[in-house]
């Protein structure tokens, strides 16, 4: 029986950057999709706010 060598340690550093790769973006999706939500569904500027109120309606889904 043969054995298969062990893998070299870059390997897991390749693995650690994958997941920084991965955890990077996603992060960056959510404190986007954070602002869009409280920063325009709360917004004072009633303009802005009646665009996302109006954009809610005519994608279906109810607001209120």
């Amino acid at each position: 029986m043969t054995s298969s060598p062990a893998k070299p340690a870059t390997h897991a550093n390749a693995a650690a950057a994958l997941t920084l790769a991965r955890v990077v973006p996603i992060f960056a999706a959510l404190m986007l999709g954070a602002f869009i939500v409280v920063g325009v569904g709360f917004s004072h500027i009633a303009a802005v706010h009646n665009a996302a109120h109006d954009y809610r309606h005519s994608m279906g889904f109810p607001c209120h």
